[in-house]
């Protein structure tokens, strides 16, 4: 017996399959509610863990001599903490960013993996700048209030030179024989002005013979001592500034592979978390 085959039969078995429309093009590859979400947790929990730090003494400094910790202890515990700090933080905000995201259908994998990473990596650069605004804010804030009763030398507003210089030309007037040191405003202003230029731009020979005969007229010491002493203070003062120079690039060069690690962290945590989003099947 022949099949008898009907018109709808023959058009059914002729025509094209069915595709699928691809609506790549009509959604975006970044999940902003995913990455803003991510990045509120990366700031509070930063701000939290930091806050835990500091209540247990990891950035505390004794000040007596055979109590509590050195300063370099207390420098490399603060590394290590700030490190420790951005990987927790990172680590739970770029989860978060990969899990909240919607599912992106008719994708490839491998597209899906770089959005997640381009996600976690967002919800990082997102929650640094946001942190960054705030601390750069209530910094200068709290450092416009200090600096009201904190002036240097010309008047103005007191500088990492000034700062150091003030001290060692208190230092320069010291006398050993009582009544013998005669103090005088204006000359300590304005060897704390020399001071402060010269750790900057340097200290001329003019300005350093000029500040050895002040100090011999007014503590009675010889003129070699007063050049001595002349030639003491302004190397403690460029010694105390180079220091200063140096714990803060120290510092900022320890924050910045901090920073490089969190970037990291939250970038393959977000893709931990996107994978184990497109394994959850629907009820």
């Amino acid at each position: 017996m022949g099949t008898h085959v009907t018109s709808a039969d023959y058009f059914e078995s002729h025509s094209e399959p069915a595709v699928m429309p691809n609506r790549e093009g009509h959604s975006s590859g970044v999940a902003w509610g995913a990455v803003i979400g991510g990045a509120f947790v990366i700031c509070a929990l930063y701000l939290i863990l930091l806050a835990l730090g500091a209540g247990f003494g990891l950035l505390a400094v004794s000040p007596w001599s055979g109590a509590g910790i050195s300063a370099s202890t207390a420098g490399t515990a603060a590394i290590i903490w700030m490190i420790v700090v951005e990987i927790i933080a990172c680590a739970f905000g770029g989860y978060l960013t990969g899990r909240l995201r919607t599912k992106w259908t008719v994708i490839h994998t491998d597209e899906v993996f770089f959005r997640d990473t381009a996600n976690g990596f967002l919800a990082w650069a997102v929650a640094f700048v946001a942190s960054a605004a705030l601390l750069a804010s209530a910094a200068a804030a709290m450092s416009g209030v200090a600096m009201q009763g904190a002036a240097g030398p010309d008047g103005g507003p007191m500088t990492a030179a000034s700062a150091p210089a003030a001290y060692f030309a208190d230092t320069l007037f010291r006398s050993d024989r009582p009544g013998a040191e005669t103090r005088d405003p204006a000359i300590e202003a304005e060897a704390e002005r020399i001071l402060a230029s010269g750790l900057e731009q340097g200290v001329t020979q003019t300005d350093q013979t000029y500040l050895a005969r002040q100090v011999a007229a007014r503590t009675g010491i010889s003129q070699s001592d007063a050049d001595r002493r002349v030639s003491d203070a302004i190397a403690h003062a460029r010694q105390a500034v180079d220091d200063a120079r140096k714990a803060t690039a120290h510092f900022l060069l320890w924050l910045f592979v901090s920073l490089l690690i969190g970037a990291f962290t939250a970038s393959f945590a977000a893709t931990i978390g996107g994978r184990q989003r497109d394994h959850v099947r629907p009820l």
